[in-house]
C-alpha cells in the first residue's frame, strides 16, 4: 500500500508499506480521509507532541474509511461500514486508568503517534476505537471528529455557562471549532482574534459578534465598542507565548484562560502571579480527547456543529510534506490527505 512514513526530522518518505496484518479484534480501514493536525506538524519538525513518536511511523491520527476486512473475533462491525477513528487506546489498567483520568494512561497506544496511523491507503484498528458515521455524513466530515473531540474537552472545562462572554484567540481550524461550541454552549457574545482576513470572515460566518485583526487593531478598545463587558473565558488556540500572555491580559476578574494551543515544549511565558491573584483568574489546559468522540460525532452528524467551512483543500499524500513544512500554506486552512488521490 501507498504511505508517508516518518523517518525523522524534516524527512517524511511516501513509499510503499505492507497491508497491515490483522488481529481477531481488529478492523482494516481503507482510509479515505486524514486531516493534518498540528501536531504532525510538531512531529515533522522534531518537537514532541502529545505522545512519542519512534520512527518509522506512519502518522497521520485524525482520519476515516470503509472497514474491508474484519479480525475473527469482530462482531458489531462489517466490511463496507463507514467509520471514524478515536486514536487513543488506553490500557484500562494503569493508576491514571483506574483513577478516571485514562487519557494520562502510561500505557497509551496512539494511531499515528505510537502505532501507524491514517496516513496511508490502510490502517488496522482496534474495533473498540471505531464508530459508524452517519448516513450523511462524509468522510472528510468524519475525519474531523477526533480534533472536535479534542476540543469538547477543552470546552467542558471552560465552564462556559448562558449569557457568558468569551474570546477566541486564533482563527484557525481549532478555533473557528472553539467558537461554534462557546456558542452551543450558551454564550452570549463571541469574539475572534486573528490577523487573516479569510478566517476572520469565516468566523464572522459561524456567528462571531466581533472579529479583530490583532496586529492592526486594539483588542482591548475593539472589544470594549462590541459591548464586552465582563469576559469570563478566553480560549488560546495559537499556541504561541505571546498570544498566551494575551489571552491572560484580556481575561476579566474570576475568568477562565483556556490555553488549547500547543506550544514548543521548552517555550516560557512572562507571567505576574500577581496578575493572576489580582483578577483570580483561572489558569487550565486541555490534554488529547477522552471519551468526547461519540459525542463529537453526534454533533457533526447532527448539523450542529459546521466543520467543513475551514477545509481549503483535500489532496494525495504527495503533498503531505509540502503541508507540513510550509506555515504558508497551513495559514489558508484545514488541510484533509485522501491516499487515493
Amino acid at each position: 500500500m501507498k504511505s508517508a512514513v516518518f523517518y525523522g526530522r524534516h524527512d517524511l518518505r511516501i513509499e510503499e508499506s505492507p497491508i497491515p496484518e490483522l488481529g481477531p479484534r481488529d478492523v482494516l480501514i481503507q482510509v479515505k480521509a486524514c486531516g493534518v493536525c498540528g501536531t504532525d506538524v510538531h512531529i515533522y519538525e522534531g518537537d514532541k507532541g502529545a505522545a512519542d513518536v519512534t520512527p518509522p511511523t506512519i502518522l497521520g491520527h485524525e482520519f476515516s474509511g470503509v472497514i474491508v476486512e474484519t479480525g475473527a473475533e469482530v462482531k458489531k462491525y462489517k466490511a463496507g461500514d463507514r467509520v471514524c477513528v478515536d486514536p487513543n487506546r488506553y490500557c484500562g489498567a494503569c493508576d491514571p486508568c483506574r483513577n478516571g483520568a485514562a487519557h494520562f494512561c502510561e500505557h497509551m497506544i496512539g494511531y499515528g503517534t505510537t502505532v501507524n496511523g491514517g496516513f496511508a491507503e490502510y490502517c488496522a484498528v482496534d474495533e473498540r476505537q471505531i464508530y459508524l458515521l452517519g448516513g450523511h455524513t462524509t468522510f472528510e466530515q468524519g475525519a474531523m471528529t477526533e480534533p472536535v473531540a479534542c476540543c469538547l474537552h477543552g470546552i467542558d472545562q471552560c465552564g462556559i455557562r448562558p449569557g457568558h462572554q468569551v474570546v477566541v484567540i486564533g482563527g484557525g481550524m481549532i478555533g473557528l471549532l472553539m467558537l461554534q461550541l462557546a456558542r452551543l454552549a450558551g454564550a452570549a457574545k463571541t469574539a475572534l482574534l486573528e490577523p487573516v482576513e479569510s478566517k476572520r470572515q469565516v468566523g464572522k460566518a459561524l456567528g462571531a459578534d466581533v472579529c479583530i485583526d490583532p496586529l492592526r487593531q486594539d483588542a482591548k478598545e475593539e472589544l470594549k465598542k462590541a459591548g464586552f463587558t465582563w469576559i469570563n473565558t478566553v480560549i488560546e488556540c495559537v499556541g504561541r507565548t505571546s498570544t498566551v500572555e494575551q489571552a491572560i491580559e484580556l481575561a476579566d476578574h474570576q475568568a477562565v484562560v483556556m490555553m488549547f494551543g500547543l506550544t514548543k515544549p521548552d517555550e516560557t511565558i512572562a507571567l505576574k502571579p500577581f496578575e493572576v491573584f489580582r483578577k483570580e483568574l483561572v489558569l487550565k489546559a486541555s490534554y488529547i480527547n477522552p471519551y468526547t468522540q461519540k459525542r463529537a460525532l453526534d454533533l457533526i452528524d447532527s448539523g450542529r456543529l459546521d466543520v467543513s467551512g475551514m477545509v481549503c483543500e483535500v489532496c494525495g499524500l504527495e503533498r503531505l510534506e509540502a503541508v507540513l513544512s510550509d506555515p504558508a500554506l497551513r495559514a489558508k486552512g484545514k488541510y484533509i490527505i485522501s491516499p487515493e488521490k
